[in-house]
């Protein structure tokens, strides 16, 4: 659950705020309103955004996929131009066959489409499983692979001259020049993963990758998952004739996680040396592992399985010696953020920590020494954008904690220095070499617009303009930020009046929650088209309320739910329910919830523990016992079952069933990965047994969020069950 990727549904749905735009007339006359007839067909004719910029070597020029062509840009020339079409490739790559049954592959998995050889003078394209390494000059391609086995993960070794990747679970690499392969490892298989992670690992502690090339190109360093001691949760693929067996490995609070090797394989194959890293079954987890510059030592950043104690170990790969670099603790968690960045002296590098309750900068040294502070403030480090040997560049929220913006510290500390302006968001791409970046920037009154800019923050070009139709074509109600107090902190949230406010009516409420840490919903950035429009020119006012335990406010602000889900956040969601009833427009007895994930866990949280609160709620995907989540996010939070059993058994919601006294929807896909079904049925059985009268939609997709048309049903769904129970006077829409 950890900071979820926007699919289809919680981009659609449940996005955080809404656009806010200054009044212009519209070139084709009367701006209409949203309705979701007009958000979904809007939503269909939107042009192609082109891809994320991938920077060559020398850091003057990228490559990016504009649809099925590959272009390049040359920032010095200010112009690009197109390299070749992508569309043969993608014809002449061996589609794999359809597997039997799902293979549960993680969606936060890191797996580079496009990547630059050490020459910068050809790209490596991965395609349907294959291969193909494209010449920047002339455009010409040479496919490398054509195999029914899909090569995953490809990686071009830091010389250039061989590729790797992992097949079937086990290790190889390829001369581009020769087509040779040599295979590194043996004895892969679905439980026996060499070079590739279970599930659990990239969705809690973003571990993408479980290989790495050394600096001089002779080794890999990677991670082996043995997950047979990981429990299996029986998936099933009911839309045939016969049901299909799908189970996904996928260990519960307090359950075995896999057990985790890492090791170091030459180039030319041979004996993995294996180094101890300790029981990671039931003590130690892996969030990081790399080399150092000096090709001589790797390191692993181990913590306990409560991560609440960190260490950063090296290892020398002739000997298998051990070394402590440093070691963190904390009274509640250890967040892992980021990855270490080396110094070219290889004896410094720089990372994050929240050690003195924000996020900051600290330069480390392999020696042991104590780490040097660079950045400090009640504010966050948010990434590192880039590092040379004198600077390192940055975003944080130094500003404000709605806003992103980049600066910069010297590696030695000193004052920081702001480079990007502008009120809102900075997305940030730099270039190897940090001379310049690609700027993507957005706030609530402008779509994202990408600039390419020097590093001192001067606009080079526009590469691309911010896309304005939606203000051409509709009315966007504006967002507010609303800023209160409770329990002694500041609390942001937005809202959306109703088209045509009056303050002297009294209008419904739709409250969109999520509310769980690692996530940050009130920001001044731009969300898109979304069905909060619907809501407002609906007739509703539009809610969302960052609570105690969410992101973007420090480790404080965020550990308030250690060892207690659900319980501060549901007090500041009533608080912010009173601040809204304090503006005098608010029906106290028409106020409708929804959220998606620890979302549809806060929905039910909020109906079931504040029954007289809500008249409604739309819960989708929930939690609904912390028991059936799993192990790293949920002990992260609330520690084992056998040490924090009361918790657990008092933040379960489906014994309060018996509370509900507001109409309730379930929505969940039937084979979700993330939130298991088994949350919702539990809860269905809890309401049944209480007597308690509910709507339910179920779809079929395996996956966390609802997408593609079943999105837009979900929508109607949604909007249809708010316009019966908040809204019975007015007509519902039609699907």
């Amino acid at each position: 659950m950890r900071k979820p990727k926007p699919a289809a549904v919680c981009a659609a749905v449940f996005c955080a705020v809404s656009c806010v735009a200054p009044v212009a007339p519209s070139l084709f006359g009367q701006r209409k309103p949203v309705t979701l007839d007009a958000l979904h067909e809007f939503r269909s004719r939107i042009r192609e955004i082109p891809g994320e910029p991938v920077w060559a070597p020398g850091g003057k020029t990228f490559a990016y996929r504009q649809g099925k062509r590959l272009m390049l840009y040359d920032v010095p020339e200010k112009r690009g131009h197109e390299i070749t079409g992508l569309q043969a490739m993608d014809e002449a790559a061996l589609t794999p066959p359809s597997p039997e049954r799902n293979d549960w592959e993680n969606r936060r998995v890191d797996e580079a489409t496009l990547q630059w050889d050490a020459t910068g003078r050809e790209l490596l394209y991965l395609s349907s499983g294959d291969l193909f390494l494209i010449d920047v000059r002339d455009g010409r391609w040479r496919q490398l692979t054509r195999t029914r086995a899909a090569e995953h993960d490809p990686k071009f070794s830091p010389d250039g001259k061989r590729v790797g990747f992992y097949r079937d679970w086990d290790l190889y690499t390829l001369d581009p020049s020769t087509g040779t392969e040599t295979r590194l490892t043996k004895g892969g298989s679905e439980i026996m993963r060499n070079g590739a992670t279970d599930w659990v690992y990239p969705e809690e502690l973003e571990l993408g990758t479980a290989y790495w090339w050394s600096p001089d190109s002779r080794a890999i360093a990677y991670l082996q998952f043995d997950v047979s001691r990981e429990p299996l949760y029986p998936h099933s693929d009911l839309r045939g004739t016969r049901a299909i067996a799908e189970p996904q490995r996928y260990p519960q609070a307090g359950e075995n996680n896999a057990s985790v090797r890492f090791g170091v394989v030459g180039v030319q194959g041979g004996d993995t040396k294996w180094f101890d890293v300790g029981d990671t079954v039931n003590r130690f987890l892996l969030a990081r592992a790399g080399w150092t510059t000096d090709s001589k030592r790797v390191f692993v950043v181990r913590t306990n399985r409560i991560q609440n104690e960190l260490e950063f170990l090296t290892f020398e790969t002739s000997s298998g010696k051990a070394s402590a670099v440093y070691k963190e603790s904390d009274t509640y968690w250890v967040n892992v953020e980021g990855h270490p960045l080396f110094l070219k002296n290889g004896r410094q590098f720089v990372w994050t920590s929240e050690r003195d309750g924000y996020r900051h900068l600290y330069l480390y040294s392999l020696d042991g020494s104590a780490p040097k502070q660079l950045t400090k403030g009640e504010w966050q480090v948010t990434a590192i954008s880039g590092m040379d040997e004198a600077r390192i560049y940055y975003v944080s929220t130094a500003v404000s904690p709605l806003e992103r913006q980049l600066y910069s510290v010297g590696i030695d500390g000193g004052a920081p220095q702001r480079v990007t302006v502008g009120a809102g968001s900075h997305r940030v791409s730099m270039a190897p070499g940090c001379a310049y970046f690609l700027d993507v920037y957005s706030s609530l009154q402008s779509p994202p617009a990408a600039t390419l800019r020097s590093i001192d923050g001067a606009e080079i070009v526009v590469h691309r303009e911010a896309d304005r139709r939606v203000f051409d074509e509709f009315e966007i109600l504006p967002a507010e930020i609303v800023e209160f107090r409770n329990a002694g902190v500041t609390l942001y949230a937005s809202m959306i009046k109703p088209a045509g406010f009056d303050p002297s009516k009294k209008y419904p409420v739709i409250v969109n929650v999520y509310g769980g840490p690692h996530v940050q919903a009130v920001r001044n950035v731009w969300p898109g088209l979304t069905v909060d429009q619907v809501f407002a020119h609906s007739g509703y006012v539009v809610w969302q309320l960052d609570n105690r335990g969410t992101a973007g406010r420090g480790h404080a602000f965020e550990s308030a739910v250690y060892r207690n889900l659900g319980v501060v956040e549901l007090e500041d969601q009533r608080a912010g329910i009173r601040r809204l009833f304090s503006m005098g427009f608010v029906d106290a007895a028409r106020i409708g919830v929804t959220g998606w994930s620890y979302g549809g866990f806060m929905t039910l949280n909020m109906l079931l523990n504040a029954p007289d609160v809500l008249r409604a709620g739309f819960a989708g995907a929930p939690v609904t016992s912390w028991m059936n989540y799993d192990t790293i996010y949920t002990e992260r939070y609330m520690g084992l079952p056998k040490d924090n059993g009361a918790a657990y058994g008092s933040t379960a919601l489906p014994a309060k069933a018996g509370n509900l006294k507001g109409a309730l929807m379930l929505v969940h896909n039937i084979e979700d990965d993330n939130v298991l079904f088994q949350n919702s049925l539990q809860m269905i059985n809890a309401l049944q047994s209480a007597g308690k009268q509910f709507e339910m939609m179920l779809y079929p997709q395996k996956s966390h969020g609802v997408s593609g048309f079943a999105s837009r049903q979900m929508d109607f769904a949604m909007f249809n069950f708010f316009a019966r129970h908040l809204k019975p006077d007015v007509s519902r829409a039609v699907e």
